[in-house]
């Protein structure tokens, strides 16, 4: 599985691929960050990322986009920025009927430093250990970004087992529930007609 991670900035919005294998194997294949002036208007800079990432989706041909999911900071302003670098993200990979997951900083972290908490340089060091990388992705937002698809490259098949699990509970619930209404209905029909 190929995998596009996005963490999403309207100054810096880092894009990093990686390719996984069987097991717990990856492969780096690009990584960069895409710059916006902040001096530009906003729509341009959207503009701006959108087309970065229109190409590396053609260039690298991803099978799912991973994005850094928006919390609450201190400075609003950069919050609505980055949510808006995200929206636009995920509205390219839409369009090519590509999923696109969101993972927290936190399941980030924990995916690649094995602690939720981890700094950047933490999560640098170990992307660049991961990765076999020479040298360390720089700035850190190319270093996240390569971070969110070895994030979901491991997370995602023990979430969908997990889907897939409850799925097959709620399926078996289902009959169990029907199972019963019919017992039900069948013990008043035979009261019923040993009363008439």
């Amino acid at each position: 599985m190929r995998v596009l991670g996005v963490d999403p900035g309207l100054t810096r919005c880092g894009l990093g691929v990686v390719d996984g294998g069987l097991g717990r194997s990856i492969t780096g294949v690009a990584v960069d960050v895409v710059r916006t002036p902040a001096e530009d208007e906003v729509a341009q800079r959207l503009l701006r990322i959108g087309d970065a990432v229109e190409e590396w989706l053609d260039t690298y041909r991803p099978d799912v986009v991973a994005v850094e999911r928006v919390f609450s900071q201190h400075n609003v302003r950069t919050v609505m920025g980055t949510a808006q670098a995200g929206g636009v993200v995920a509205l390219c990979a839409a369009r090519r009927g590509l999923p696109v997951a969101f993972h927290t900083p936190s399941e980030v972290k924990a995916a690649v430093t094995g602690s939720g908490r981890a700094d950047k340089a933490q999560v640098t060091m170990m992307v660049t250990r991961l990765l076999g990388l020479a040298r360390k992705p720089s700035p850190a937002d190319a270093a996240d970004a390569l971070a969110l698809a070895i994030c979901h490259l491991w997370r995602e098949p023990m979430r969908a087992r997990l889907a897939e699990a409850e799925a097959k509970a709620a399926e078996l619930a289902r009959a169990h529930k029907a199972r019963l209404a019919a017992a039900a209905r069948k013990a008043r029909e035979g009261r019923t007609g040993a009363t008439s």
